[in-house]
C-alpha cells in the first residue's frame, strides 16, 4: 500500500514515531481510502440486479446462519463511518467530492474555498479515514476481503491443554490359520 515515491517512508510504509514504536505513513492511509473508495464505486456501479443475498454463518452458541447484501452493507458503512467521523464542512466535500464525483474546481466554488484549502482537507480526510476504516472495531472494512467474507475470526476461549493420550497396549495378533481337511 504504501508509495515507493514516499518523501517520508521512502516506501517502507512505517514513519518513527516520537517513541520507539512506528506508526502507518500517511501514504498507507490514503492508499487504504482509495481501496475502500474504489470498492465503494464498484458496489454502486453495479447492475442492481446483480446484487446478491448471501447466507453467512454466525459464530455463537447457537451458530445460526444470517442472510445478507454484502454490496448493499458496505455502502451503508462506508458512508455511515465517514459521517460519523467527519466535521460537518469536512463532510460536505466528502459527500460532494466522493460520492457524487464533483471535481475540485466544482466543490471550490460551491463551498466557497480556493484549490489549496480544499486539496489539504481532501488529504487530511483520506488519511484519518484510511486510520479509521482499518482500525474499526468490531469489524473494520479494510481488509476488502476480510470484510467480503474471506476470513472469520472467532474467539478461541482460554481452554486447558487436552489430556495427554493414554497409550493402550493391543494384544499381539496372529496369523488366522483355518483348519485343515483331515487325512484319512
Amino acid at each position: 500500500m504504501a508509495k515507493q515515491t514516499c518523501s517520508h517512508c521512502h516506501g517502507e510504509g512505517l514513519r518513527p514515531s516520537w517513541g520507539s514504536q512506528e506508526r502507518p505513513c500517511n501514504c498507507v492511509l490514503r492508499g487504504i481510502f482509495r481501496a475502500c473508495h474504489a470498492r465503494f464505486r464498484y458496489c454502486a456501479s453495479k447492475e442492481k440486479y446483480l446484487s446478491k443475498v448471501t447466507l453467512e454463518p454466525c459464530a455463537g452458541k447457537d451458530r445460526k446462519r444470517t442472510w445478507g447484501r454484502r454490496d448493499e452493507e458496505y455502502m451503508a458503512d462506508f458512508c455511515l463511518v465517514s459521517r460519523r467521523y467527519l466535521s460537518d464542512a469536512e463532510y460536505d466535500i466528502f459527500r460532494f467530492h466522493f460520492l457524487l464525483g464533483a471535481d475540485w474546481k466544482l466543490c471550490c466554488r460551491r463551498m466557497k474555498i480556493d484549490r489549496g484549502t480544499f486539496f489539504h482537507s481532501v488529504y487530511r480526510m483520506q488519511q484519518r479515514l484510511g486510520r479509521i476504516y482499518r482500525e474499526l472495531e468490531p469489524y473494520s472494512l479494510y481488509p476488502l476481503d476480510e470484510y467480503f467474507g474471506g476470513k472469520i475470526r472467532k474467539q478461541i476461549a482460554n481452554l486447558p491443554p487436552p489430556p495427554e493420550p493414554c497409550v493402550v497396549m493391543m494384544p499381539v495378533r496372529t496369523a488366522l490359520r483355518p483348519p485343515l481337511k483331515q487325512a484319512a
